[in-house]
């Protein structure tokens, strides 16, 4: 929070009395695609990935969640935003890639924080920011960029995800087959 916030021992107080600490196995389904997102979940420790089932019955990943320092898009919360925000049915699933620590809120619990907290909403907001400019990053890296390219980017500005994830998640989340992660690979 504080990279956001300031919070004062009332706001942490308050945080604490409406939310709650899990810790969820590995392979364990946060949210199904198709279904209601009413939970975000913010990683402490840990990694999950989000996918979704394209056309053709293939997953591809969508996101990588996990909190370490080195990462630029640390510190977001694993959900479905639009399903959240819209009360739409989930366009994703999430999972649990290994054992995580987590802090959930329901979204009860979020629009009460939002309403008794302008610390708490602050930090909501400077985090859907953040959430924002890391998926439309995304976007528009795979709209407009080669598979080459797009994977020097990722070597560039997010080297450990390479040795946090499988290298069929990292071929799913640039968008290309494992075998042409492989030939980019062999090239550079």
């Amino acid at each position: 929070m504080r990279k956001f916030v300031e919070p004062d021992t009332d706001t942490m107080q308050l945080i604490a009395d409406h939310t709650s600490e899990v810790t969820l196995p590995e392979k364990h389904l946060l949210l199904l695609e198709g279904k209601p997102c009413d939970k975000i979940y913010f990683i402490v420790s840990g990694l999950g990935r989000s996918y979704y089932t394209d056309f053709s019955g293939k997953t591809i990943t969508w996101n990588f969640y996990f909190n370490t320092p080195e990462s630029i898009s640390k510190n977001l919360f694993a959900t479905d935003y639009r399903a959240f925000l819209q009360n739409n049915p989930s366009s994703i699933a999430i999972e649990t890639l290994t054992e995580v620590n987590a802090l959930l809120f329901t979204k009860t619990q979020v629009n009460y924080l939002i309403e008794k907290s302008l610390i708490y909403e602050r930090w909501m907001r400077k985090l859907n920011e953040s959430a924002f400019m890391n998926m439309y990053d995304r976007a528009f890296t795979l709209l407009t960029m080669a598979a080459a390219d797009r994977y020097q980017k990722l070597v560039k500005e997010e080297s450990h995800l390479l040795q946090m994830f499988s290298n069929y998640y990292i071929a799913s989340y640039l968008g290309i087959a494992p075998q042409s992660l492989s030939r980019i690979r062999s090239q550079h």
